[in-house]
Order: structure tokens, then sequence, then C-alpha cells
């Protein structure tokens, strides 16, 4: 079971909608999924639209146990294969920091207790973490449960500052709390190919994090948020901006699963693809639209 955090520390990047396209090429690929969605505002749970819950995953950090983690978990409407972790704005309550470190630990021992008996005894392969968009407990929490991160931002004048705390933020958690953390990379969503400005903070992005920056890019397609609003994957979306967007998912998964910490399971990882290769950033040239 590999565990990737998602995460942001600045609002609006387009995090929750990186965490789901992650899902949805997981989904394609037969990969068994459980989102669990830290964020208060609960967008990544409304999407994946699971059935009500007795719990949510406020109790699971405030207890958790094989019982309550029962209580909180639902089946998506996408798949059978992908699973909530539910979400709630009582998440907020949890999310001031406070002396109790141990308190830190409680989404890791949660996800201890999923692997060792998971629902409906069929064991998960990939957890993905929506996290809030800011350094409060529950990112913090999220980053100690994880194996890997991808920090997402977008290409505006805020993307160095935002991303270079985000890393800080990974680096005091491996060298405090998990020591196997590392950073997959740096996901720049909502591109525009043909944006000077946005090519030029491409080229600041690179110019401070080099090679972290991940070669493919979410590009700005109105089918993001048409899927979205229908609560399907980007992947069962049928448009050309769809196809396109989903493509890039594919290769952000496959970086995913070639990431050296292998977490508590290996997964194989899917072959690289042309365009991977090339580096979709510059690849990405199509007027594909909605």
């Amino acid at each position: 079971m590999h565990t990737v955090a998602v995460l942001s520390l600045k609002g609006g990047v387009g995090k929750t909608t990186v965490a789901l396209g992650i899902a949805s090429a997981a989904m394609r690929r037969g990969i068994r999924t459980l989102v669990a969605d830290l964020d208060p505002q609960g967008n990544a749970t409304a999407s994946l639209d699971p059935p009500y819950t007795d719990a949510t995953l406020a109790d699971v950090l405030e207890n958790p146990h094989r019982s309550v983690l029962a209580s909180a978990i639902g089946v998506s409407t996408w798949s059978e294969d992908v699973d909530v972790l539910v979400g709630s704005e009582d998440l907020e309550a949890l999310n001031e920091p406070g002396p109790d470190e141990q308190r830190l630990t409680s989404l890791s021992r949660a996800l201890d207790e999923l692997d060792e008996a998971p629902p409906r005894g069929r064991p998960y392969d990939l957890v993905i973490l929506d996290c809030p968009p800011s350094l409060g407990r529950l990112t913090k929490s999220a980053l100690v449960a994880a194996d890997s991160a991808i920090l997402v931002t977008e290409p505006t004048m805020y993307a160095v500052a935002g991303a270079q705390r985000a890393l800080e933020a990974i680096e005091t958690i491996r060298d405090e709390h998990n020591q196997e953390l590392r950073a997959v990379g740096v996901l720049v969503n909502r591109l525009r190919p043909r944006s000077h400005e946005h090519q030029f903070r491409i080229a600041e992005l690179r110019e401070s994090f080099g090679a972290l920056v991940m070669p493919t890019a979410i590009p700005d397609r109105l089918a993001i948020q048409q899927a979205q609003g229908a609560c399907s994957p980007i992947h069962e979306w049928h448009s050309p901006g769809a196809q396109e967007v989903a493509l890039t998912f594919n290769m952000v998964l496959a970086k995913i699963l070639r990431s050296t910490r292998a977490g508590r399971h290996r997964m194989d990882p899917e072959p690289e693809t042309e365009a991977e290769t090339t580096g979709p950033i510059e690849a990405i040239r199509t007027d594909a639209r909605g």
C-alpha cells in the first residue's frame, strides 16, 4: 500500500483536481484506491459521492480504531475499486496546531489498521491524501503518514514561494517524524502552453527546483470542471480536452509508482510513454478545449 499526499500551501490551485485525477488514472488501471479527504471543504468527497456514512475522517483522527474506520469509508460512485475516507467540516476543528505531537500519528495508525484489516477483505494498493491548503495539523498528519508527496502549484508569480514553503514542510516532517517521506515532484496545474507568462513561471520554477519540477503538467481545460460537476472520473469524460488531461494524469500516476519509496507494498510502474520522455510541458500544444 503506497500512500501519497497531495498538498499545496496556497488555496485555489486545483489540489483536489490532482487528487481526483490520480484516482481516476488508478481506477483505469484497476488499482484499488482509497481517497482520504482531509480538506474540511470536502470537495473530493462531493465529487466521489459515496453514500452516507455513520462516521467521517474527523472521527477517525480522534479514534483511529477499525470499527470507526469501517464506519467512515464509503464506496464511490465511480467504481467499487475507489473508496472514500469521508471528509467533513468537523475536520477544521482538528487543524489547529497543538502541543500533543502524538495526534500527528493518528492518521498513520489508522492506515496501518486498514493495511492489516482492509474493508471487505480487499486491500488497497494506493491511498491518496487530499490535504487542506495550509500547514496545520491535518497536512502535517498526512505527511507523517505518507510515503511520498506531490506539491501542486499554478504557473503564477506566487508559485515559487508556495512550492518552496511546501518543500520545506516536507523536509521538516522527514527530519522530525518520517524519514522515508520523499517529494515525488512539483506538479504544475492549469497550464496554458501558449501563455508567455506561464512559460516564464515554469522556467522560474525549474531554476529554483530543477528536476523536481515534473515534466508533466495539467493543461487548463474546461473538461475538468465538467467531469467534477458530473461526479465523473476524467477518464470517462468523452471530449478531446478530457482525453488530453487523462493522458497527463496517467503519467503522473506512473511517476508515483516509480517512486523509490515502495511503501507498505510495491506496485509495478506503468511503462513510460513517448509523450512523457519528451516532456509534456513543451509537448502540450493542442488547441483542444472542453
